[in-house]
């Protein structure tokens, strides 16, 4: 990682390369996620807009600000890697710009995210906390306790922020591949499919050789599958591209190493999930018994490791009614 520049309340901002940006979230104070900030030449381009319209507008503040004394430049696109709320809550922060996305991360930000009444959104959310705040004291699992303690401090933001969130759907939908040609640098959004969601985008820079990639890459983090088999495949197909410096949706950015330990998690999952699903092992039996690496002990994650393992059983097991 090149130098950090500044810190916000959100998150710290790292230069990557001359006139591209990572802003890298601090935990538990409404960021969430991370986000990349591009200089196109003419204007700038944001990648994510995190988890709470108070850091998406911290956000577009520091983007803005980075070229305010030397040109000026405003903020004319945004990228929307998925539908997840730590990933879009703010971009009503950006409500002026061109905001891209797939056409199923449209439908799926607009059908899960609706907030169809503030009130009861509230009373559900302060519910769940809640809850979460009960299973932290009885939580003496170590990891387990940090991880929950985490989603506790993050969802206790976006419960602040609730009563001004403003759901802003993307404009300008792509599938496969999007170039976004500026006179500073070109840039490539690509989607090969859903492993984290129904449909994941990254950002590639060809001549920098970077890649901000959303949730599917992250650090340390049992991150959440969709599918299992296509979450492999669209990581295979990463390890295709000249990528030496990789941008997390979670944690702090490195190089290739980071495509390849997630691949190799997904590979750990696939090939005992299949294994039991084929021995008939009931999922309880299994979950209970695997012996899970050392490498994967201190990953965070309100679900644990069992949480994927439940969604690639479920997914073999469908798999397998149907042969």
């Amino acid at each position: 990682m090149k130098e950090k520049i500044k810190d916000t309340d959100y998150f710290s901002l790292y230069v990557l390369s001359d006139g591209v940006y990572a802003a890298i979230a601090k935990p538990g104070q409404g960021a969430w996620s991370n986000a990349g900030i591009v200089d196109l030449g003419e204007n700038l381009l944001v990648f994510d807009s995190l988890a709470t319209p108070s850091a998406g507008y911290e956000l577009r503040k520091q983007a803005e600000e980075l070229t305010e004394e030397l040109t000026g430049k405003k903020v004319k696109y945004l990228i929307n890697s998925h539908y997840h709320g730590d990933h879009v809550f703010g971009n009503q922060a950006f409500a002026d710009t061109t905001i891209i996305s797939t056409s199923l991360t449209r439908k799926w930000f607009e059908e899960k995210n609706k907030i169809v009444d503030l009130q009861t959104e509230i009373k559900e959310t302060e519910d769940y906390l809640s809850k979460l705040g009960k299973q932290i004291v009885i939580t003496a699992d170590r990891v387990m306790k940090a991880s929950l303690t985490n989603q506790y401090k993050e969802m206790s933001v976006i419960l602040k922020d609730l009563p001004t969130i403003k759901l802003v759907l993307p404009t300008v939908l792509f599938e496969e591949k999007m170039v976004i040609e500026g006179s500073k640098r070109t840039v490539e959004l690509h989607c090969f499919g859903g492993g984290h969601t129904t449909s994941d985008t990254f950002l590639y820079l060809p001549e920098e050789k970077m890649g901000f990639m959303g949730d599917l890459v992250t650090v340390d983090l049992h991150v959440p599958i969709y599918d299992p088999e296509q979450f492999g495949a669209i990581l295979e197909k990463v390890k295709q591209l000249d990528i030496e410096t990789v941008v997390p949706g979670h944690g702090y950015p490195g190089g290739s190493e980071l495509v390849c330990t997630l691949k190799k998690y997904l590979a750990f999952l696939i090939e005992k999930t299949k294994e039991a699903v084929k021995n008939g092992v009931p999922f309880e039996v299994f979950a209970s018994n695997l012996e899970i690496p050392d490498e994967y002990v201190e990953w965070k994650g309100v679900n644990g490791i069992r949480g994927n393992l439940s969604k690639a059983y479920a997914f073999y097991e469908r798999k397998n009614v149907m042969k």
